[in-house]
């Protein structure tokens, strides 16, 4: 490449961020009959492709738990990830008609209506996740300091996750905002699903109605951005009992639905 700069121009290298599209199958038995279906293509950085495609299953409500999932496994080629569901592990195969198509700066691209977005299950709110205005301030911190990708190509987004006091659990990268949170989500899924319930969840981008979807299906219990939230993620997050907190950075915040714990004068 060219780099120019108001002294010069000079021929460099440069490292960017890896884009490719990643194909998700799901196969299942029906009446004792094999199926098998592919759900999702969706652009990614490569890595953590099977924590993606149980968080993506999980987050679009395709299956209810990691329990369900018998195996992931690569098929046929890097970019195609085939997901087979346990034996017994039931699926609504009209939601497998929606037909996802998702690029990456859009978790919600293709989908034809709202009601085809909103596959939140959760009736009643579950009890809100307590957050001191100290630990707000630190996640931002927090994050970049393991966002070793962003910091050599400036291209990835960032998604951690953390328990209620605070303690680290888990960080992906992408170059899909999305993608992030699903690799993020889908590796406690399939490892440590008990950590979910009340976690806190802290993005490198804005908080759109996607992201908090995902979030509220997770039963995480407060989504922190480091940009603005949307209309409809804030109307999501009063709805279901979300924290969700926007500009997320430089000692300041804006809370939008729930309540933080603010420090004594």
């Amino acid at each position: 490449m060219l780099r120019i700069t108001s002294e010069s121009a000079e021929e460099t290298d440069d490292l960017l961020a890896v884009e490719e599209p990643l194909e998700i199958r799901v196969a299942w038995r029906a009446n004792g009959e094999l199926r098998e279906k592919p759900i999702s293509v969706t652009m990614r950085t490569p890595g953590d492709d099977f924590d993606l495609a149980a968080g993506f299953l999980f987050t679009e409500a395709v299956i209810g738990s990691g329990a369900e999932i018998e195996s992931i496994r690569q098929w046929g080629s890097p970019n195609v990830v085939r997901v087979s569901l346990a034996e017994g592990a039931s699926i609504d195969a009209s939601k497998l008609d929606r037909h996802f198509y998702t690029t990456s700066s859009c978790g919600v691209c293709g989908k034809t209506s709202i009601d085809a977005v909103r596959v939140i299950r959760c009736g009643v709110p579950g009890p809100s996740t307590r957050i001191s205005q100290a630990l707000v301030n630190r996640l931002p911190e927090l994050l970049g300091e393991r966002q070793s990708a962003f910091r050599a190509t400036g291209g990835l987004h960032g998604a951690a996750l953390f328990r209620p006091n605070g303690e680290l659990l888990r960080v992906r990268e992408d170059i899909g905002r999305h993608n992030a949170v699903d690799k993020a989500i889908g590796s406690l899924v399939r490892e440590e699903p008990e950590s979910l319930a009340g976690a806190i969840l802290m993005v490198s981008s804005r908080a759109s109605f996607e992201l908090a979807q995902k979030a509220i299906v997770a039963g995480i219990g407060v989504l922190a951005s480091v940009g603005a939230p949307s209309t409809l993620a804030v109307d999501a997050a009063r709805e279901f009992g979300l924290t969700l907190l926007g500009f997320v950075r430089d000692g300041r915040f804006n809370v939008y639905a729930g309540e933080v714990e603010r420090n004594l004068p």
